[in-house]
């Protein structure tokens, strides 16, 4: 790390480590940010596109409709940038155990994207945003994966360093806070946190997903941490009832420009163009959740009308609900869902596959799968 590149000193230090490399220090939030009328105008936009996707989500007829596709989506596009080749498709197939870990090894790391997900979310109902949650999400990330050799859930106790690969801690792109220094930006974020703020909510979940970034705190897992941490302060802020929006397809979409703002703002201090590229993201990916929302509730909808045309049962709805939330099924999670026999389970099943609402996909005579096509190709379709 070349300490010419970094002119700007107003937001953070570089201080020499013990080696005689060079590393930097975010000063604590907030900076001195400047509501241009730039800034302003994309603000508007992006509160616009998010109120309308919650006031969607509080619509929504059942509250977890919707949620169980839209996170499995996040964990393969957030996991993408970190070079996991694993597709939706495979996390379905891997999580309803058709597919061994071994054929296909990074959907494990998918997996427990999922899993942390779903735990930070269910974990806000008792614990705060806070440095602890942050690491027992990490420690259900990095269970059994690659890195888990370095330590789950604990804050790192050795330097790492960003740059291209095979590159050394003395010529990386950016070099985060040594241990030592570590651990009193990370108090300095954990108060931020919690602290009253007359930014903007938005503006100040920029501000705070940089300064994860720049702190830079695991040895591996920081960058889907920091992208998780995004969804889970949309919920605490109340401005989504609902986890519907995900900015990693939107990061992965315009990755390079996205690593560049970061490493603008420890450079040059250029806050205003991060905040902006940010703010862009939120709009993208609101407007992108609306139009998936709308696609999935007008199918839901219509997969119901022909169902309560034919007079199906009660049970049979309850399937196309669940199917909504999880759109891959076998026999005995249809017979733990509905409360009925595999056998009673099956006839269901097999009355969908008839009205060409699931088809099966391993050709096998037992352990069958079968997948809700038209719902799972909407949450795969390339963004618009």
């Amino acid at each position: 790390m070349e300490p010419s590149d970094f002119t700007q000193n107003k937001y953070g230090r570089l201080v020499k480590g013990t080696h005689g490399y060079w590393a930097y220090i975010p000063h604590p939030l907030p900076p001195d940010i400047e509501l241009t009328m730039e800034l302003v105008r994309e603000l508007s936009e992006a509160d616009r596109s998010l109120s309308k996707l919650a006031g969607i989500a509080r619509m929504l007829p059942n509250p977890h409709l919707l949620i169980g596709p839209f996170i499995r989506r996040e964990a393969v596009l957030s996991s993408r940038i970190e070079g996991t080749q694993a597709s939706l498709s495979d996390l379905f197939f891997f999580e309803a155990a058709v597919m061994k870990e071994k054929e296909v090894p990074d959907v494990r790391e998918v997996s427990n994207y999922v899993r942390a997900l779903e735990y930070g979310l269910h974990r806000l109902k008792d614990l705060p945003v806070s440095l602890r949650l942050i690491r027992e999400i990490h420690e259900r990330l990095m269970d059994g994966v690659r890195g888990e050799n370095q330590p789950p859930g604990e804050f790192r106790r050795s330097q790492n360093w960003i740059g291209p690969p095979g590159c050394t801690l003395m010529d990386a792109t950016y070099v985060p806070p040594p241990p030592q220094e570590m651990q009193e930006t990370l108090d300095s974020f954990e108060k931020y946190l919690h602290a009253q703020s007359e930014l903007p909510p938005l503006i100040r979940l920029a501000l705070i997903h940089y300064q994860f970034e720049a702190i830079h705190p695991f040895l591996d897992g920081n960058g889907r941490i920091g992208r998780l941490l995004v969804t889970l302060l949309l919920c605490t802020y109340g401005l989504l009832p609902q986890p519907l929006l995900y900015l990693s397809a939107f990061f992965e979409r315009y990755r390079d420009e996205y690593y560049q703002r970061l490493i603008e703002v420890s450079q040059l201090g250029k806050w205003k163009d991060w905040i902006t590229y940010f703010l862009r993201g939120i709009t993208s990916q609101a407007r992108d959740a609306i139009r998936r929302s709308d696609q999935l509730l007008k199918l839901w909808q219509k997969y119901r009308a022909d169902l309560q045309e034919a007079r199906a049962s009660s049970l049979l709805l309850q399937l196309i609900d669940e199917l909504f939330t999880y759109p891959a099924i076998n026999n005995s999670i249809a017979a733990e869902k509905l409360s009925v026999t595999p056998r009673a389970a099956q006839r269901n099943i097999e009355k969908l596959q008839n009205a060409n609402i699931l088809r099966e996909i391993t050709g096998k005579r037992r352990n069958r799968v079968y997948i809700a096509a038209e719902i799972i190709s909407v949450i795969e379709q390339i963004d618009a």
